[in-house]
């Protein structure tokens, strides 16, 4: 039984990955049911055992990217050995890489933006990492490093939106190796209109310190 177990969720978990490399790929619409099968190794007895349409796999993707945007934003949120900005950045640059490394992610990135799956944004890998955005700003507020008035709300949303419009655009111009740069980038002119002037100083004259990357592959 634990055999069975254990290959029914190995059948599973590659449903799922051959699934998101086509949905990142071709989109919801023009995904073909019979290459994610053949991408996985599975029967299509086996893919409805497990999903009952190829809606039910997509969502599958979806909640995998959560997922995965919920593990990299808790240990950057979790983190107390960096303040809060410091860990901001380092948070910047491990979305941009975890969007490089993952096809979940890549996949999630892409459905979110079909029409079948527009309520599924709220619930959404930009709501993970935008709270944690959020959290961090709050965090950043309390150690003193955002100016007297700025808000986080505010700061969250603008960040969000420019980090989606970044990856649209490296998306468009095939340039996702320019992500993590161009994702630093939003950041820090962000940081030049709403950062307290006492850390804007420190970080002109040191930069940022080195990142001890979060993510894992």
């Amino acid at each position: 039984m634990a055999r069975q177990q254990e290959r029914a969720k190995r059948t599973r978990a590659a449903l799922v990955e051959s699934a998101a490399v086509e949905f990142a790929k071709r989109g919801y619409a023009a995904a073909s049911v019979n290459t994610i099968l053949e991408g996985s190794n599975a029967t299509k007895g086996a893919m409805y055992f497990h999903f009952q349409s190829k809606e039910d796999l997509a969502k599958a993707v979806l909640a995998a990217g959560v997922g995965r945007f919920s593990e990299l934003t808790r240990r950057w949120t979790e983190r107390t050995d960096v303040g809060a900005l410091e860990a901001l950045h380092g948070l910047v640059v491990d979305l941009a890489n975890l969007f490089r490394s993952s096809v979940i992610v890549r996949a999630e990135f892409r459905l979110i933006v079909e029409p079948e799956f527009y309520p599924d944004v709220q619930e959404g890998g930009s709501k993970v990492w935008g709270g944690a955005a959020y959290q961090l700003a709050m965090r950043a507020a309390d150690e003193g490093t955002l100016r007297p008035g700025a808000t986080p709300e505010r700061f969250m949303r603008v960040l969000s939106s420019s980090l989606a419009g970044q990856r649209f655009l490296t998306d468009f111009t095939k340039e996702d190796d320019l992500l993590a740069e161009r994702f630093e980038e939003a950041l820090e002119v962000i940081l030049e209109g709403i950062a307290a002037p006492e850390w804007l100083e420190k970080f002109h004259r040191d930069g940022w310190p080195p990142i001890v990357s979060e993510v894992v592959g």
